[in-house]
């Protein structure tokens, strides 16, 4: 009876690893456990189990996930308060009174909030606020009592690092996933990438200032994820789940969480005001994905040099009022190094209007410091349209464009866009390799039919950052970034 329970054992281990073998025939099967660290023992009527060997100081996830699991809470959405639910996604319990965060994009077109707890209590939830800039929302529930999670310090977090994930993925109950913090500060341009323009109250036109500082891991997250925590090993917050980098929109290695540091004033926020209050510096920069090769046309080696280099300045804003000046590379924000422009929109976004900050800057190979004091939207950025002319954002881009002939869209199925008629060098259409015969499809979500079009882009985006989606003359297809101001 001994043996005929340990080839049970061996079967279902095998069939754990991989169920194709099987396709040759059990005859043919050799398994060799000698060196393994299977250890079969004790195999009476009482102990039939297998159990594996851990290594002294083996990381345990079990504390992290009973101290983050209640806190986090599945959400369903109807789009309309007589049809079944349409969506769901995750959330998490920020305060005892029912405050819970989740994602922009889970509650964004939401008539009805459903939120049921791992213990099946079930609340209905009103919308706190949101913000598309973020992808963050803050919804409440009439509770009392109710679990929390601890937050952690996002800025401590270091690639390399456990992390758990903690959400209802594929409307699942509560998950909870492992993995390593891949990278820091990444920008993949989804927030910009879905947007369009909101007319409710209280919210500016997306695309104006989207933030993007994700922390990437491979801790795995599906569809329904989105608005749930990520936790270090703790059980301490340090991110929200909100995207996953996927060809077939299923997990494919990569995920995505906004930091918690990001998070927390952004959520205080739309508790206090119901919408954000930011803080502005008023300048421009590369965007993330041409940075380097800006610096290296401008004479300098981004290995030797680290900071943010300032392609503009607004006129009358905090940064102009300070003294900052276009060439000038911000290289430290309150004494915390910045590596990329990533870094620093995500630095100056957790300020308000007011608050006071100090900055180390290189100025022609000579380091200073100043001090700011931020301005608010509409403030530190006046209205575009009368400091900063149509005329100076195409000369920035450098391009002229041109409606698409028949001939254009029917070669690539297309019913709109405008072409690349022309492309100055010295630009930035030039300084990225973008072509005359390119085609603009869109512009921060916003369809592109005529040239009219990309104006009203273009000027509905100057305190943040422009996504283009374009085609290229050889029919492949190409995102970039232009960066505006922050």
């Amino acid at each position: 009876m001994s043996n005929i329970k340990q080839y049970t054992g061996l079967i279902y281990l095998f069939l754990f690893v991989t169920q194709q073998s099987f396709s040759s025939g059990l005859e043919s099967m050799d398994i060799d456990v000698s060196h393994s660290n299977l250890i079969w023992q004790n195999f009476s009527a009482h102990t039939d189990t297998l159990r594996i060997n851990q290594p002294a100081g083996a990381v345990s996830f079990v504390s992290a996930a009973k101290a983050a699991m209640p806190a986090v809470v599945h959400i369903k959405i109807r789009f309309n308060s007589s049809a079944d639910y349409g969506a769901s996604g995750s959330g998490v319990i920020i305060s005892e009174d029912g405050y819970i965060a989740t994602n922009n994009h889970v509650v964004e077109k939401a008539a009805q909030i459903d939120v049921t707890l791992p213990d099946k209590r079930t609340y209905k939830a009103k919308l706190v606020g949101r913000d598309p800039n973020t992808d963050l929302a803050l919804i409440k529930v009439e509770g009392h009592n109710l679990p929390t999670i601890k937050f952690g310090d996002s800025d401590a977090l270091q690639v390399g690092e456990w992390v758990l994930a903690v959400g209802f993925p594929l409307s699942l109950n509560t998950t909870v996933t492992a993995g390593i913090v891949s990278a820091k500060a990444r920008s993949i341009g989804i927030i910009s990438r879905s947007a369009r323009d909101n007319s409710a109250d209280n919210e500016q036109p997306i695309g104006s200032s989207a933030i993007e500082s994700f922390i990437q891991t491979d801790a795995a997250i599906n569809p329904g994820n989105s608005g749930g925590a990520l936790v270090n090993t703790n059980g301490e917050l340090i991110g929200i789940n909100s995207a996953i980098a996927s060809q077939t929109g299923s997990y494919a290695g990569y995920a995505f969480a906004i930091p918690v540091n990001l998070a927390r004033k952004i959520l205080d926020d739309l508790r206090t005001y119901g919408t954000v209050k930011r803080g502005v510096l008023g300048v421009s920069f590369p965007a993330p994905s041409t940075e380097d090769q800006y610096m290296i046309q401008k004479g300098l080696n981004p290995a030797n040099i680290k900071g943010v280099y300032i392609t503009g300045v607004q006129p009358a804003s905090a940064a102009a009022v300070a003294g900052l000046r276009e060439g000038d590379i911000i290289q430290r924000i309150d004494g915390i190094e910045l590596n990329s422009s990533t870094e620093f929109s995500e630095r100056i976004a957790r300020h308000k209007p007011g608050d006071n900050i100090k900055l180390n800057y290189l100025r022609n190979n000579e380091t200073g410091s100043l001090s700011v004091t931020l301005k608010g939207e509409g403030v530190s950025n006046p209205v575009a349209k009368a400091n900063q002319p149509l005329q100076e954002i195409h000369s920035k881009l450098g391009a002229t464009f041109a409606p698409l002939s028949n001939e254009v869209k029917q070669r690539f199925s297309l019913k709109g866009g405008v072409e690349v008629t022309n492309v100055r060098k010295g630009g930035f259409f030039d300084k990225i390799g973008i072509p005359a015969g390119t085609v603009i499809a869109f512009i921060n979500g916003q369809s592109i039919i005529s040239p009219k079009d990309i104006d009203s882009a273009l000027l509905s985006a100057q305190s943040g950052m422009i996504r283009i989606f374009a085609i290229a003359p050889d029919g492949s297809k190409v995102v970039f970034d232009f960066s505006m101001g922050t």
